[in-house]
């Protein structure tokens, strides 16, 4: 999972013309440090697919453009436009998350 560190990087990953998968996370957060543990059996199912992980302290006001009130949270874009978004309380299981991605990716 590539670590995006500026808005123009994160602008730039967004335009892809494939869907991209993007973990909005923090360092201070417990559930994101839970979604670590179990988030490395996703990518491998998902794998066909590029990763991106933000730190919403490190760019400033990304999580409020994207409408981000709660992490961790997984979104997906294209083309520069949010496909879906799966807000953190349902971010919670592996289960959830392979399920939210299986929904909207096929």
């Amino acid at each position: 999972m590539e670590h995006i560190q500026t808005k123009e990087k994160f602008n730039e990953v967004i335009q892809s013309s494939e869907p991209v998968i993007v973990k909005f996370f923090a360092d201070w957060c417990p559930d994101c440090k839970r979604m670590d543990m179990f988030i490395g059996g996703i990518l491998e199912e998902f794998n066909n697919y590029k990763w991106y992980e933000v730190n919403t302290d490190e760019i400033e006001g990304i999580a409020q453009e994207y409408e981000v009130m709660g992490i961790p949270s997984i979104l997906i874009f294209q083309n520069g436009e949010k496909l879906a978004h799966q807000h953190s309380a349902y971010t919670k299981t592996p289960e959830s998350v392979t399920e939210f991605l299986h929904q909207q990716l096929g």
